[in-house]
């Protein structure tokens, strides 16, 4: 089954705003650090943002003071809310869960969800 499933990606215009979603399910999201990723063709995939299960959170630099991540627990569900978003924002973003002792590429991934800002 699909442990990890994004939604919210689209098309926006710079400096719009996007909020994507992904739903774990209850046995990763209650134990698992959750993070979204991004890559674009031509460039490493990053991590953007994590979240741990206690609410701590991290940011690469360049999305600091723009994105947002949260999770709520009572619906096993991981936000990223972009604001202010710049068309090198552009990406693939997806979700991912570890558990503290794992690497993300160890851990388990969604599919990924396309977003596209526009100039």
């Amino acid at each position: 089954q699909v442990q990890l499933v994004e939604s919210g990606g689209g098309l926006v215009q710079a400096g719009g705003s996007l909020k994507l979603s992904c739903v774990a399910s209850r046995i990763i999201f209650s134990i698992h650090t959750m993070g979204w990723f991004r890559q674009a063709p031509g460039k490493q995939r990053e991590l953007v943002a994590s979240v741990t299960r206690g609410g701590d959170t991290n940011y690469v630099e360049s999305v600091k003071e723009r994105f947002t991540i949260s999770r709520d627990n009572a619906k096993n569900t991981v936000y990223l809310q972009m604001n202010s978003l710049k068309p090198e924002d552009t990406a693939v973003y997806y979700c991912a869960a570890r558990r503290s002792y794992q690497d993300w590429v160890q851990g388990t991934w969604g599919q990924g969800t396309q977003v596209t800002v526009s100039s």
